[in-house]
Formats: structure tokens, C-alpha cells, sequence
């Protein structure tokens, strides 16, 4: 296996270690990440199961058979995962460092020797930015006038950045976590141990 490198100077065709470092990260790294969407994801469920049995309606009539087995297609409602991202990412904050001196849309002048931090968890709670609701679990959110999924921009729903360096493993993660909802919601039901005390952990 090779990389494709025709496209960029930078890259050697047979350069073991970005290939290595590049799998590493899609194998290794996300794992964590994409267990605990997973998990908060099943507690909003918990809270809200009218969700269930819409995703669950979605399931049922969007299925196709590959290699003799039922795969989803064509989800919509189940993007909700987006959702859950934005009430609780699994990277909280992200840290970053300007390559030059430049100057902020805000107008805060920031140079090389700064760090700026990102609270991906605050961002995603703000209410001039996602309205008045902004702490509701409200999957219609994603879901268009014409029953599509709606889209935002990248550069407002930041759980995996936006532009171009944005996570290479953003669709591998999706797909994960749809492919384990899905799984979970088709063979199982499932209820929160009641005197659970469930809230983000610090540190």
C-alpha cells in the first residue's frame, strides 16, 4: 500500500512513517473520542426516547442489502449525532498557535509566541450563536423544511474543524458512530440505571 502523493511535492509515494503516523491516528486515536460521542449520545437518547422512535422509523426504511446484509443508507434524523457533538464534544478544547503575527475578526492583535484556546464545549452552548435553545437536545435542528439534512458551517460547528485542516477522521468517525447506533438501536432497548449522577468529568 502506497500513499497518493501525485498531487503534493511534500509527500514521498513511499514514505512509511506518514503512512504509519496517518493510520495511527485514524485507528488509535479516535477511539476514545468516538466512544464517549457514543456513550453521551445513548444518555440523550435515555432523556429522550420520542428520538428513539424516530431514528429507529429512519432505520427501517432506509436499509439496503450489501453482500447479502442490511446496511443503513440515506440517513437523515440519525445525524443528530452532530448534535450531540455540539452540547458535548468529546474534545472539549483545542489548542492553537498562530505561525505569524496577525490580527483576530475580533481585532485582538496575536502573535507567534501565543496560545490561543478554543472551548469547543462553550462554542457550542452560545446563544448568539445557535439561538436561545442552544442547550436543548433538539435534533429537528439538523433536519431541513423539505426533510433533508441541514448543514452548517463548518466554522460554526467546530467538533471537527473546518477548512483545510480539518479532521482527516471526520468520516471515519461518522461512520463508526452511525454504524454502532444503528447496530445498538436494531437489536437492542435500552433505559438509564436510575440515581445515576451523570455529568461532564474535569481535568
Amino acid at each position: 500500500m502506497k500513499l497518493d502523493a501525485t498531487k503534493y511535492d511534500l509527500l514521498n509515494p513511499s514514505d512509511g512513517k506518514v503512512f504509519r503516523d496517518t493510520m495511527l491516528s485514524f485507528i488509535l486515536a479516535g477511539r476514545d473520542a468516538t466512544a464517549s460521542a457514543v456513550t453521551w449520545f445513548f444518555w440523550l437518547l435515555s432523556e429522550n426516547p420520542e428520538v428513539v422512535t424516530k431514528i429507529r422509523q429512519e432505520i427501517n426504511t432506509n436499509l439496503i442489502k450489501i453482500h447479502g446484509q442490511e446496511r443503513p443508507s440515506n440517513y437523515c434524523y440519525i445525524e443528530c449525532l452532530n448534535k450531540l457533538m455540539r452540547l458535548y464534544p468529546p474534545v472539549p478544547f483545542e489548542r492553537m498557535t498562530p505561525v505569524r503575527p496577525d490580527v483576530l475578526p475580533s481585532g485582538h492583535k496575536v502573535d507567534a509566541s501565543m496560545k490561543i484556546l478554543i472551548f469547543l464545549y462553550v462554542l457550542g452552548r452560545m446563544e448568539a450563536v445557535w439561538g436561545e435553545d442552544a442547550l436543548e437536545f433538539k435534533p429537528g435542528r439538523w433536519v431541513s423544511e423539505t426533510g433533508g439534512f441541514r448543514k452548517e458551517p463548518s466554522y460554526k460547528f467546530f467538533a471537527f474543524f473546518g477548512g483545510p485542516r480539518s479532521c482527516l477522521g471526520k468520516l471515519l468517525a461518522m461512520t463508526l458512530m452511525k454504524t454502532a447506533v444503528v447496530e445498538i438501536l436494531q437489536n437492542y432497548d435500552f433505559q438509564l440505571v436510575k440515581g445515576q449522577t451523570i455529568e461532564p468529568a474535569t481535568g
